[in-house]
C-alpha cells in the first residue's frame, strides 16, 4: 500500500519590508509610514497646528525664490535613505534641486542628492525627529535639517553632515532669528517665537 503525499499549508513568501510599508500605506492613507534604520515607523495624522507651521514655513522659502528655476519647495516627498535596503523617509516639507524628477530612485522616492533641506515638525513620534532622523538624513548628506521641536519649544538647525549624525547643531528659542544657511540657494531669516506660536493649539 503506498502512502499519499502529505503536503504542508500553503505558506506565501514573506513580505518585504517596503511591501510591507505599501501595504500599510493602503490600509492607512492618512497615516506617514516610513522605514528608518530597517524599522517601519507609522506616524498618525498631524494636527492643525503642525500644518500651520508648514503654512508659516512656506511664506519666506517662497519668498525668498526658493520655488524657482534652480529650487522646488514642496511637501510629502520621500527620500531614499542609505541607512538599509529598502530605507526611505517623507520629510514634511523639502527644499530640492528643480530637476528633482531626473533624481527618482523607487517607490516614489527621490535621491538625497537632490536635497538641499529637509524640515521635521514634531508630532507624537517626537523622539522619531529628534534621533533616528537625525542620523539617517546625516548618512544621506543632506546638508541642512530643521527640526521645529513643539514638544521642547524649540527650533534645531543641523549642518555639515557626518557618519551618525551632524557635526553642528545649533538649538534657538523663542525670541531668537534664524538665518538659514545659503547652500539652500537663498537668504531665508525664521522667527523663532512664530513658528512655535504657530504650532500650538489656539483657545
Amino acid at each position: 500500500m503506498s502512502a499519499a503525499a502529505v503536503e504542508g499549508p500553503y505558506r506565501p513568501e514573506p513580505l518585504t519590508l517596503l511591501e510591507e510599508a505599501n501595504k500599510l500605506m493602503e490600509q492607512h492613507p492618512a497615516y506617514r509610514v516610513e522605514i528608518i534604520g530597517g524599522v517601519i515607523t507609522v506616524t498618525p495624522p498631524s494636527d492643525y497646528p503642525h500644518a500651520r507651521v508648514l503654512t508659516k514655513l512656506m511664506k519666506p522659502f517662497l519668498a525668498a525664490g526658493l520655488d524657482g528655476e534652480e529650487t522646488e519647495v514642496a511637501w510629502g516627498v520621500g527620500v531614499w535613505l542609505p541607512t538599509g535596503p529598502e530605507d526611505f523617509a517623507i520629510p514634511d516639507l523639502v527644499v530640492v534641486d528643480a530637476d528633482i524628477d531626473e533624481h527618482l530612485i523607487e517607490n516614489s522616492c527621490y535621491d538625497p542628492v537632490a536635497f538641499r533641506l529637509v524640515l521635521e515638525v514634531t508630532s507624537s513620534n517626537y523622539n522619531n525627529d529628534l534621533r533616528n532622523k537625525v542620523a539617517a538624513y546625516a548618512e544621506a548628506k543632506i546638508p541642512v535639517y530643521l527640526i521645529v521641536n513643539r514638544k521642547h519649544g524649540r527650533v534645531h538647525v543641523l549642518t555639515d553632515p557626518v557618519a551618525g549624525g551632524y557635526d553642528t547643531h545649533r538649538v534657538h528659542a523663542p525670541g531668537e532669528q534664524i538665518t538659514l544657511p545659503d547652500s539652500i540657494g537663498a537668504e531665508v531669516t525664521l522667527d523663532v517665537a512664530e513658528l512655535l506660536a504657530a504650532g500650538q493649539r489656539k483657545g
